[in-house]
């Protein structure tokens, strides 16, 4: 009972010293994604600024590093920083493959599961549950594991809509998938 105290602690204490942004009071850096194809990056918070870039992906995912009034500064996977309107970003989450080297990645069908098929670079996949080393995706009706390492849109050591048991459950997957029962 005390590991389980303990474990529940650090998890908990994990978000104690993340910043809030002063505007929204949510957590800042978070990851949201685009709204829209049609997406404006500003060099400042007002449309009284130039434009920077262009964006025509829907559901990209950027990571909110400030707040000011409706604007939101944002950085991307190639690490452009400029200012975004909320109007234009959701909280929903999605992911974006192989931002690093990788040009295909393994979909799993559980962690450390077997291969049920390969995902190109730069798709974009919607976030279904992150833990430790893995992420679940979507798209359309494909569901399945990736590694979290393979994309951009979440932090490493974040934990995403996972219960409380998940731990639990990728020790039984991982002892079904260790040597002993092979």
């Amino acid at each position: 009972m005390k590991i389980i105290t303990i474990i529940c602690f650090l998890l908990t204490s994990l978000n104690l010293y993340a910043e809030t942004g002063k505007v929204t009071g949510l957590e800042i850096p978070r990851f949201v994604s685009l709204k829209s194809n049609d997406v404006n990056l500003r060099v400042g918070p007002s449309t009284n600024y130039p434009i920077q870039l262009k964006y025509i992906s829907q559901n990209l995912p950027v990571e909110i590093i400030d707040e000011f009034d409706v604007w939101r500064k944002a950085r991307d996977h190639n690490g452009m920083i400029g200012w975004l309107h909320k109007s234009l970003i959701k909280g929903e989450r999605f992911i974006l493959t192989g931002y690093k080297n990788e040009k295909e990645i393994n979909l799993y069908n559980r962690p450390n599961g077997k291969i049920i098929g390969v995902i190109k670079k730069n798709n974009i996949l919607d976030l279904k549950m992150c833990i430790i080393n893995w992420c679940k995706v979507s798209q359309n009706k494909i569901k399945g594991w990736l590694l979290k390492k393979n994309v951009w849109g979440v932090y490493d050591f974040e934990i995403y809509n996972a219960k409380f048991y998940q731990p639990i459950i990728n020790q039984y997957w991982t002892i079904l998938n260790s040597k002993i029962f092979k």
